[in-house]
């Protein structure tokens, strides 16, 4: 019987692998180094071992290695670890992978290198190995430490760099040249399908997996989750992208859901395989011959590695605030390439557009870094006290001044820095939504339509169809508001003109996504459409019927989007701790000069929508509990306001009132508040009822404004959960759902009538 060359190949080079990787287990080396070395000898520079024979199969199962090794990068990345990485390590990691692209491309050009092996070599030398990092901070005993929080958060965000990257280096190559516009509009698209593709994965791909979770085990679970892999990977090709940009985005897709840890576990052994035979390959391609020839080449970009990434991840941690210290110790640490540059390497390769030699090279030179990295980073504090006492005391002083330990808690303290960070996520995240809504309408609904229909009827439909379906984002665009605008409108005049401009630039958006669909699908004069567009901008602001479908739309990709997170809380008890967290109760005490004086409590500030809540007032001993909104605002009152710490912050600034505060200048939240009504009768008191909304309940599919809270047993809903997910202070157009988890404040004597409904 024949047994197939890539059978025996594959037992060669495992049998191979197995040993050095025991040999470098024991001296306790990094395993990809075994691979590398294991490689070489069953490549075709070493003849003391067999040589593998189907290197077409091997190159096959190699690229199956990286589809494999970026699905499972993909992973260990979510959003919420985007997000959490801080302004420090986006500052460090922009410097040092333009810094080093620019430095690469330097060195390659000085030593007589083509344009595209130079641009290139600058792509390897920009991604630094969270392999090696993380082995020389465990050998060193370092993990923990404060710095190397900001280290990983840096090399999270040169992950996203590299992929964006090897879209860029593949336009570069496929146009043997670098054309700006061309660059630019691809890099462009991509940024566009990869919004769109995670927000549509968000919204569907939690909810599916959560329908068949029963019909789940372990194999079903792996063969799912490889499916997506190469399903995204297919896709990624289909619409000219990269296979890794694809594998990766699956893996950070399945990152967010519960079963993000059992897929990392089951795939483990997959990833181990496909990933020993990727550096094995890698290892294959090393020729000795090569390596001598090019000696000095290794040397320069050994150097220009070590001494260029220090420095520059140094300069970057420094730009975002850092302490010098700290600077040092985070820029030494990641001077070394590893992984992501074989990738970018063998993408080279596959194209065509980079000479052989350099894989030989820049395996070099990873081997030598790895080496080099522990006692780098053990050279950063000599380096650091070094400077210190050598540094001109002008500098030493603007550097104290203007830097900080504690910078990367400070960082995201500002009002604008939050504002900025709703206000372009909201903006983004629903022109994403409406853009691809429209691609939908031009590219396949019209054409549809055109095929069974006269080609205007058609284009009229399209149109029509696509604006009613983005209609529900464009609503949330205008009625949804940032709690971070009234205190920065207050706190400077100077403020007041750039918060305009980001309003006409929200309003002047929408107004170009809605003349969109007329410009393509229909041959309307400019001028004509754009009276359209205004006309119907402003007829949406007015339509609150559609709030409730966007709203509903909100909860699920909300609630998808921090499953993990939630099942997380779930499993730690946490209960529903963050609806005292998260609310907050104050009162102020009326005098003939507040703003509000005489008015009704629906004219008040923040109230509408619900967002702020009067909770009680105490009128000359008599307590209003939960009081109706035509209830007028007296003299001598005492009104207690109860919402998040930002609503109430925004209601005394325009209601000029003074809100009761703690010692620590914080409001006191909803359990203190409870607890401190000792001193009123036990029929004025406030409490607050947990009701699970059941199928056939009064409150079930009604929306909050038409419910029974308010209207008959006289109590306010503070927040919902739902599917865990915790809403806080929902519109009052939102639409209550079975199994809902609601929160209603009001008396005991609504406990009564809640009972007597069957909801107690």
């Amino acid at each position: 019987m024949h047994i197939p060359e890539l059978i025996s190949d594959l037992a060669l080079m495992l049998l191979v692998a197995g040993i050095m990787t025991l040999i470098f287990k024991r001296f306790q080396q990094p395993l990809v180094l075994g691979y590398i070395i294991a490689g070489f000898m069953v490549g075709p520079y070493f003849t003391l071992v067999p040589a593998v024979t189907d290197v077409v199969s091997i190159s096959t199962w190699s690229e199956i290695g990286i589809i494999i090794l970026m699905f499972s990068l993909g992973l260990e990345f979510n959003l919420h670890k985007l997000a959490s990485v801080g302004g420090t390590a986006i500052i460090t990691a922009i410097t040092e992978v333009v810094s080093m692209l620019a430095i690469g491309f330097a060195c390659g050009q000085l030593m007589g290198w083509t344009v595209m092996n130079s641009v290139f070599l600058g792509g390897m030398l920009s991604m630094s190995s969270t392999t090696i990092i993380i082995k020389a901070f465990e050998d060193l005993n370092l993990k923990g430490k404060k710095f190397t929080e900001l280290v990983f958060g840096t090399l999270i965000i040169e992950d996203i760099a590299g992929i964006f990257m090897m879209v860029m280096l593949s336009t570069i190559a496929v146009s043997q040249g670098i054309s700006g516009g061309e660059l630019a509009a691809h890099l462009l698209k991509m940024i566009f399908y990869l919004a769109l593709w995670l927000i549509l994965g968000i919204y569907l791909l939690p909810t599916i997996l959560k329908d068949v979770q029963k019909l789940m085990n372990d194999e079903t679970l792996l063969i799912v989750s490889l499916g997506i892999c190469f399903g995204m990977v297919f896709l990624a090709n289909y619409l000219g992208f990269s296979s890794a940009l694809g594998s990766f985005l699956a893996g950070s897709l399945l990152a967010g859901t519960i079963h993000a840890e059992k897929i990392e576990h089951i795939n483990k052994p997959i990833k181990d395989l496909f990933g020993a035979i990727f550096f094995i390959s890698v290892g294959m391609m090393v020729d000795p011959s090569l390596i001598v020839k090019y000696a000095g080449p290794i040397v320069v970009i050994t150097i220009a590695t070590i001494f260029g990434k220090a420095m520059m991840s140094t300069l970057g941690v420094l730009l975002s605030g850092q302490s010098l210290k700290t600077s040092i110790l985070c820029g030494f640490s990641l001077a070394q390439i590893g992984e992501f540059s074989f990738i970018i390497a063998a993408l080279g390769i596959s194209l065509g557009v980079i000479s052989d030699y350099i894989y030989s090279i820049i395996v070099s030179v990873s081997v030598i870094t790895t080496f080099t990295t522990p006692f780098v980073i053990r050279a950063a504090e000599g380096s650091y006290v070094y400077l210190d006492k050598y540094l001109p005391k002008k500098v030493s002083k603007y550097l104290n001044r203007h830097t900080s330990e504690n910078q990367s808690e400070t960082e995201q303290d500002s009002d604008w820095v939050a504002f900025f960070k709703k206000y372009f996520s909201r903006l983004i995240l629903n022109v994403v939504i409406m853009l691809g809504i429209i691609l939908a309408g031009t590219s396949f609904l019209e054409p549809f339509l055109a095929a069974h229909m006269p080609a205007n009827l058609a284009a009229l439909l399209a149109t029509l169809v696509t604006l009613i379906l983005m209609a529900p984002f464009l609503k949330q665009c205008l009625f949804k508001k940032n709690e971070y605008f009234i205190p920065l409108w207050f706190k400077s005049a100077t403020n007041h003109l750039p918060l305009i401009m980001l309003i006409l630039l929200r309003l002047g958006t929408l107004v170009f996504l809605v003349m969109l669909p007329f410009t393509i699908m229909l041959n309307f004069s400019t001028l004509y459409i754009l009276v359209v567009a205004v006309g119907l901008v402003l007829l949406i602001a007015r339509s609150d019927w559609l709030i409730a479908p966007y709203l509903k739309i909100e909860a699920r990709f909300l609630a998808n989007f921090n499953e993990r997170k939630l099942e997380e809380r779930k499993g730690k008890n946490i209960g529903h701790s963050w609806l005292d967290e998260r609310i907050h109760v104050s009162k102020f005490r009326c005098s003939d000069q507040i703003a509000v004086l005489d008015k009704t409590l629906a004219d008040l500030p923040e109230t509408e929508r619900s967002k702020l809540k009067i909770i009680k007032i105490i009128r000359g001993g008599k307590h209003i509990n939960i009081p109706e909104g035509s209830e007028h605002i007296r003299a001598n009152d005492i009104v207690f306001v109860a919402g998040s710490d930002k609503v109430l912050d925004s209601f005394a600034i325009l209601a000029k009132v003074n809100l009761d505060k703690k010692e620590d200048g914080g409001y006191a939240t909803l359990r203190e508040f409870i607890k401190n009504q000792e001193a009123f009768e036990e029929d004025d008191q406030l409490l607050c009822y947990a009701v699970t909304v059941e199928k056939d309940s009064d409150l079930a599919g009604v929306a909050i404004k038409d419910s029974k809270i308010k209207s008959e047993w006289g109590g306010f809903l503070l927040g919902l959960e739902r599917d865990l997910y915790p809403i806080l202070a929902p519109d009052i157009n939102m639409y209550i759902q079975e199994n809902d988890l609601v929160w209603i404040l009001g008396t005991q004597a609504m406990a009564g009538k809640l009972a007597k409904d069957d909801l107690l």
